[in-house]
């Protein structure tokens, strides 16, 4: 170990860092007082303000997530507000976070979300006299090989997209900006030179301040011990100090959500878990750094270093995370946990690797705090599928003071208005089920999820942790003919499948960002769905049955979907379910299976936020019934030209098109399998047949599949090949083309839409003032030209689309085509604003006359936009509109 270290442990006793304590009167022991407006509550020995009976909104939690909750609903013109905190405000996480706050986050609303803090936190000084330690130092994100560095080009088109000024630097520039840093084995940069530090519980106390000056009541020293519901709905928050009845409750607790969640009357899931994080604190140096030195993020190295008193303050994400607080309730107010160099020491060699002149610097203290992560490395946001008027905002992945402020404003505008200004799916809490809360599967979980924090994540990359929870029947069956697996809310779906003698090892860890080693296997398996037949297990889609004694089932869905459910017994219908801004809630398809009863199949991860839209919606009616059977079926998706003659032979019923007509439902018989729901539609436009199984007869239907299919050249296929299919088709896929602000009319589907009937349903009157003011973006295909698939980097998604110069929008989904031989991705796009700044109408002139530019990595390919699929691509067999333009494709 380092001569530095050894140094420390002859340190004297180390002090809380002053960086770390707030200047306002807080002191270690506790015993002074804080200097508090007159509506906080006072920690030490001082009288608690006397609690109040009834509130609107209870927030629990006083760190820097809960005070901007309560901020933002103030600001929004809320009142009624109590936060509560169980110890003194700031006194978790926040007072021991690392203080930077930068946008270099892996997606684009969180981009957004830390964007919008560092303006608040730039002000917040300004408009509240509170001191925040704010300093914009610009920040410096490193790469040590060319993969990282087309990571950072990525991210740097997108950051461009949002306004957010950046640039990719040389290494000498590096060294320009930062005297430290060594850059001997770095290829190039990118700098952020609007990204700050600040000083966590001082911004803290000013959001506190803000807050109470809008007459927010805070009462710290004040622990929630569950939250009291009657039907479905808050009404009450239980303290150790008596109850407080509200119609809202935001569980902003932090490392303490998860149990609180639990410890409700009804449980809320939270899935979130704990780990150790440490950094390091040096004394000034002999040669004190600026305040204004940039941060330093050398995710290669898994450390990021920030200026801290005319010193450094480093830490990381290592390799071997430790978990912590898996039993019982936690600590009431978080202390600097115990100090682990041994733990911490691959951290500081890669420190001093890349900044060697801290040799000689004298270590301050070995800081170790918890912090909470969730499943998938995003943070928890909104209402809660189960508990109408409980709102969570927590797991914040390390990234707490980045996105509080952001995350704030969101959620209060969620709260205010029923839905926040930004596509928020990605963070949504309904993106998880109670599958996801296993203490067992966070645990392990959560040590995958640290590291990969700073890991170098390539396009389709997958968990290793906390797999095979739900699989199909024919899972092992799959697996051993060769299935590549990944997971989707839980659910196991293959990618492709290897054939015999190809290197699995190799495959398994492919990773590039480039032509990727499974292109040949994926282009047969297309192949074999335009020319033969292909068998695809897509059991991991939604799946629910609405049932009713009279019409309540068709009025409800009437009401809810876009198009028009009045259609006969056994017809499909494909739609959206929209909120009441036009924009889709859900994109499903539609079963009549009766007068009085309606199968309804929507995207995977569509389960819990698919119910609760549903739910909330639904009258309280005992006649009307949704249960949730996905279950109970498996899925097998039959496609190509040779399907028809392989269930013709299995059913002994003609399968062409004039007995058994596109968008139809038949129960029959296959093989041995009775009660088979089989429909004529495949989610990609080519011709075949979805298979709803009941689960005991899935094996000997997908042998009986697999065994009379052999003639006709049957093969098994993946996920990947189906994106293939349905992205040349035109089609679009819900959470990731389409969102809670994407109108039909916007992606070429004002043809679902019945406005011909007199019926009202959710969105109809924006969509049609939207028709009458016209339609401002369109969804468009654009096919990459002059691109080359094997040297090129390839599209996946959110790349900047340019038309005649000018940004124009972003990719929402690419692929690579291999009936046309190229890539096309799929986007929206949008004219330059008219006057005042105010949205221009967009035409078809605008997008067939438009010169395309697709940016990838900071390379600007050219384009050919088309607003329609091409023709070529389509099968001669004559198909309804409804099934060619069919895009309620179920996987991503």
């Amino acid at each position: 170990m380092c001569s530095c270290v050894r140094s420390s442990r002859a340190l004297s006793p180390v002090l809380l860092p002053r960086l770390l304590l707030p200047q306002t009167g807080y002191r270690l022991a506790g015993r002074s007082l804080w200097t508090s407006p007159h509506c906080m509550a006072v920690s030490g020995d001082s009288q608690l303000l006397p609690l109040p009976s009834q509130a609107r909104v209870v927030i629990c939690g006083g760190g820097i997530v809960g005070t901007s909750v309560a901020y933002h609903l103030a600001k929004l013109g809320w009142t009624d507000i109590v936060l509560l905190e169980q110890g003194r405000l700031g006194a978790g996480t926040t007072r021991l976070c690392a203080g930077i706050v930068s946008v270099a986050k892996p997606i684009s609303i969180e981009c957004q979300m830390a964007n919008y803090s560092n303006s608040l936190y730039q002000q917040l000084e300004e408009e509240t006299g509170v001191k925040t330690g704010y300093v914009k130092t610009g920040s410096l994100c490193l790469a040590q090989n060319q993969d990282r560095f087309i990571s950072l080009k990525r991210l740097a088109s997108r950051l461009k997209v949002m306004g957010i000024s950046c640039s990719i630097i040389k290494p000498k520039e590096v060294a320009k900006l930062h005297p430290l840093v060594n850059i001997h084995d770095l290829v190039g940069a990118l700098h952020l030179p609007a990204d700050a530090v600040v000083s966590p519980p001082d911004l803290n106390h000013a959001l506190a301040v803000a807050a109470a000056g809008h007459g927010v009541q805070i009462l710290e020293r004040t622990s929630v011990q569950q939250v009291l519901v009657e039907k479905g709905q808050v009404m009450a928050v239980e303290t150790d100090r008596g109850s407080i009845e509200c119609e809202y409750f935001v569980n902003c607790a932090g490392q303490w959500a998860y149990e609180l969640g639990q410890a409700s009357e009804m449980k809320v899931s939270v899935p979130l878990h704990g780990c150790e994080h440490f950094y390091l604190l040096t004394k000034p140096l002999q040669e004190p750094l600026p305040p204004s030195t940039p941060v330093v993020i050398d995710m290669d190295g898994r450390i990021y270093a920030r200026p801290w008193q005319g010193g450094l303050l480093s830490g990381g994400f290592e390799k071997n995370p430790k978990p912590i607080f898996t039993e019982g309730r936690n600590q009431l107010e978080i202390q600097n946990m115990q100090e682990d160099w041994d733990h911490f020491e691959p951290m500081l060699s890669a420190l001093l690797r890349r900044m060697p002149g801290l040799e000689s610097a004298e270590i301050h203290q070995l800081v170790n705090c918890p912090e909470s992560f969730t499943p998938d490395m995003r943070c928890l946001m909104g209402e809660t599928p189960g508990v109408s008027g409980y709102y969570v905002l927590a797991g914040m992945n390390s990234s707490g003071l980045a996105f509080a402020g952001g995350a704030g404003k969101y959620l209060a505008e969620w709260m205010t208005y029923g839905y926040p200004t930004a596509n928020v799916w990605a963070l949504d809490i309904k993106r998880f089920g109670n599958l996801q809360s296993s203490r067992t599967f966070l645990r392990h979980r959560v040590m995958e999820v640290m590291p990969l924090l700073y890991e170098l994540k390539v396009p389709r990359w997958d968990f290793q942790t906390g797999r095979q929870l739900r699989t199909s029947p024919l899972y092992d069956r799959l697996d051993t003919q060769g299935a590549r697996w990944m997971e989707k809310h839980g659910f196991e779906r293959p990618k492709y499948f290897v054939p015999p003698g190809k290197d699995l090892l190799s495959l398994d860890q492919s990773k590039t960002f480039y032509k990727p080693d499974w292109f040949d296997i994926v282009g047969a398996e297309v192949k074999c769905c335009k020319e033969a037949v292909c068998v695809i297990d897509m059991s991991s889609f939604t799946k629910f049955e609405l049932t009713s004694t009279k019409d309540q089932a068709l009025d409800l869905l009437q009401h809810l979907c876009a198009n028009d459910l009045d259609v006969p017994v056994g017809h499909i219908v494909h739609t959206g379910m929209l909120n009441e801004r036009g924009g889709y809630e859900n994109d499903c398809s539609v079963v009549r299976l009766s007068k009085n009863s309606f199968f309804i199949v929507s995207p995977s991860d569509q389960q819990v936020h698919c119910w609760s839209w549903i739910k909330k919606h639904m009258p309280n009616d005992p006649h009307l019934h949704l249960e949730d059977v996905s279950w109970k079926y498996t899925a097998l998706n039959l496609i190509g030209p040779r399907a028809m003659d392989v269930l013709a032979e299995l059913s002994y019923v003609s399968m062409t098109p004039d007995h058994f007509p596109s968008m139809f439902c038949k129960e029959m018989s296959v093989g041995y399998a009775n009660g088979i729901r089989v429909m004529s539609m495949t989610h990609t436009g080519e011709p075949g047949f979805m298979l709803y199984i009941p689960i005991e007869y899935a094996l000997h239907v997908y042998n009986e599949v697999i065994s009379v299919g052999q003639k006709y050249g049957i093969r098994n296929a993946g996920y990947y090949a189906l994106r293939s299919l349905r992205i040349e088709k035109f089609f679009a896929f819900w959470g990731q083309d389409l969102d809670t602000f994407t109108t039909p009319l916007e992606c070429g589907r004002e043809f679902r839409v019945k406005f011909d009937k007199d019926t009202d349903f959710l969105g109809r009157e924006a969509l049609l003032q939207q028709r009458q003011d016209g339609v401002s973006r369109r969804f468009v295909m654009l096919v990459l030209e002059d691109h080359d698939t094997e040297l090129d980097l390839w599209p996946w998604w959110g790349e900047p689309i340019y038309c005649n110069g000018q940004l124009a929008g972003t990719t929402t989904s690419s692929a690579y085509s291999y009936t046309l031989e190229r890539h096309v991705c799929l986007g929206f796009v949008s004219p330059p604003p008219g006057p005042e700044g105010l949205p221009t109408p967009i035409t078809p002139d605008f997008i067939n006359r438009g010169d395309y530019e697709v940016d990838i990595a900071g390379q600007r390919y050219p384009a050919k936009a088309k607003l329609y699929p091409f023709s070529s691509l389509f099968t001669q067999q004559k198909r309804r509109k409804e099934d060619i333009e069919l895009s309620n494709l179920h996987g991503k």
